[in-house]
């Protein structure tokens, strides 16, 4: 057990550095190819910090945890909002913008609703079993490609050009295809010991997926959020919460949808139920005390919440 822990620990880190500098090496690249700074940023950079969840997603898939792969999309959406968007906004209080107000965090609701719903076949449909099949998973995409035409509109008027560090064509090339090498290597360590873990723990792979692995894989969100709470960043903290939960769904969801059928555990909507009410709450927030902002008070309340859904999960098990 002990030397499964240490993989984990190790594949994360892997997992992380790995795309830590896929993300520096590809924009390097990009920029090199001439492509905008605000285009990189939202693809190649956006693309390559949601690598973690993804990898992990497509492992877990292939082999047949479906419980780990949305565990890890719902348990990451609920953890960047009790959690990280609570620790960030207890550092310092964050201001919302409009557009993440009414547009943005409305998705996110909106994703997560969807995966309840598309989780839930035998409810709504009255089939024998449910699932996030294929269409579910095209479907996600459809909407994802959607707001990708709305996110570079967004970024078009607002002209906000995100700095990009080059380097050689020889070092982009080595960071960009060593980042891959680790994000699969990394995955691999995590989901295969995460699986060890909850067999000989007596877990479930649910409970691995929306814990140890939900919280591991949203670590470079985790770290975002605060450094930017930090430096009174509220547009990078807050919009690198919500625009990573729209990813997660949308994106690595639907993007594993596609490739596999991923059945869907009826024990798993209150874990949606809960992300549902995690985001509702986020948005209520907006518009109690200050006005689009989220308050000491309000981010105390997201990790008080945190801490007690977790101890509901381990008595869950």
């Amino acid at each position: 057990m002990t030397l499964a822990i240490i993989f984990l620990i190790l594949g994360l880190g892997v997992l992380i550095f790995g795309a830590e500098i896929l993300v520096r090496g590809s924009a390097s690249m990009a920029k090199k190819w001439g492509i905008s700074s605000i285009v990189i940023g939202l693809t190649v950079v956006a693309f390559g910090t949601s690598a973690p969840e993804l990898i992990v997603n497509i492992i877990s898939a292939v082999k047949g945890s479906a419980d780990i792969a949305i565990g890890n999309i719902v348990g990451s959406n609920i953890a960047n909002i009790l959690l990280i968007l609570g620790i960030a906004s207890i550092i310092y209080p964050l201001n919302v913008k409009g557009n993440t107000v009414w547009k943005e965090i409305p998705f996110a609701i909106l994703a997560i609703v969807l995966v309840y719903t598309m989780g839930n076949d035998m409810l709504f449909d009255g089939v024998s079993h449910s699932a996030i099949t294929r269409t579910d998973g095209f479907s996600l995409i459809a909407i994802f490609i959607i707001f990708m035409f709305y996110i570079f509109a967004l970024s078009k008027a607002e002209g906000k050009p995100e700095h990009i560090t080059t380097y050689s064509w020889r070092l982009s090339i080595i960071m960009t295809v060593g980042g891959l090498v680790c994000l699969f290597l990394g995955g691999k360590l995590l989901v295969d010991n995460a699986i060890i873990l909850a067999r000989i723990a007596g877990m479930s792979e649910a409970l691995i997926g929306l814990t140890i692995v939900a919280v591991g894989t949203s670590l470079p969100e985790l770290a975002t959020s605060i450094i930017a709470a930090m430096h009174h960043h509220d547009d990078i903290a807050v919009g690198n919460i919500v625009g990573s939960n729209i990813f997660n769904v949308f994106w690595i969801l639907g993007l594993t949808g596609t490739m596999l059928q991923l059945p869907f555990n009826p024990t798993a909507n209150i874990d949606v139920l809960v992300g549902v009410g995690a985001t509702v709450l986020l948005f209520v927030f907006m518009f109690i005390g200050r006005r689009n902002k989220v308050d000491r008070w309000q981010g105390i309340t997201f990790v008080t919440l945190y801490i007690i859904y977790t101890m509901y999960l381990i008595q869950r098990g």
